[in-house]
């Protein structure tokens, strides 16, 4: 079986092509330019370095979001576009577990931060039981201190992932009371191949959807609706 990986969910643009125990191709962009320009030339590249056509593809997976308003539609009508002209069954997996799968067996817990401007970040906590996923918190937007007491309440170590780090490493070496690491930088961004990895979990729970039954997953208003409502809430 053969999975189609796509991940355009924050600044990283990448795709992969993999089987359940194969990571075949994948192709990761982290530079200014925007997803449009760079998604479809990386899929085509992908497929001709490996002699495969698209209709050999199974499954098409993609981050679902949270993340980048932009890049999640331009992520969603790729895959969209693809699922009906191919007839392909799309896998959604949300943004952070994708970020989470990145550190497979680590023992600590695993928070995903993902930096949603004014102190506010899209994140989960997770952890790894049995050579598997394992979601302690869904995944959500929150204020960073609101996390941080969270993470020192659960009173294990952790280790953080995501372009979140950057933007509150000072933050968290100021609160955090709980042993922490920052993961590096080959495995703190995102990759099309570890959403691919977790699409398969989903796929053996029968949780896939058709192309036009898949919809972006924001979590929350984009700052123009949320100035909309804003101005208009009286």
């Amino acid at each position: 079986m053969k999975m189609l990986a796509v991940d355009s969910s924050g600044l990283v643009a990448s795709v992969a092509l993999l089987t359940e125990d194969t990571i075949v191709a994948e192709y990761n962009v982290n530079y200014k330019k925007t997803h449009s320009q760079t998604l479809m030339p990386m899929l085509d590249t992908i497929m001709k370095m490996v002699d495969i056509s698209l209709e050999e593809i199974d499954y098409i997976a993609i981050s679902e979001g949270p993340g980048s308003f932009t890049g999640l539609r331009i992520g969603s009508a790729t895959v969209k576009g693809l699922g009906l002209a191919l007839n392909k069954p799309i896998v959604s997996v949300p943004t952070l577990e994708g970020l989470a799968m990145n550190l497979y067996g680590v023992e600590d817990y695993i928070c995903p931060i993902m930096d949603a401007r004014r102190n506010q970040v899209y994140t989960g906590v997770y952890c790894f039981q049995e050579g598997k996923l394992s979601v302690v918190q869904e995944q959500a937007p929150m204020d960073m201190q609101e996390l941080i007491a969270k993470l020192n309440d659960m009173q294990k170590s952790v280790i953080f992932v995501g372009d979140g780090i950057p933007v509150y490493q000072e933050q968290l070496a100021n609160d955090l009371t709980v042993p922490y690491t920052l993961a590096p930088a080959h495995l703190n961004r995102q990759r099309a191949a570890a959403v691919g990895m977790r699409a398969w979990d989903y796929v053996a729970e029968g949780r896939i959807q058709t192309a036009t039954e898949h919809v972006p997953e924001y979590l929350r208003l984009s700052q123009a609706e949320r100035e909309y409502a804003e101005k208009h809430k009286s």
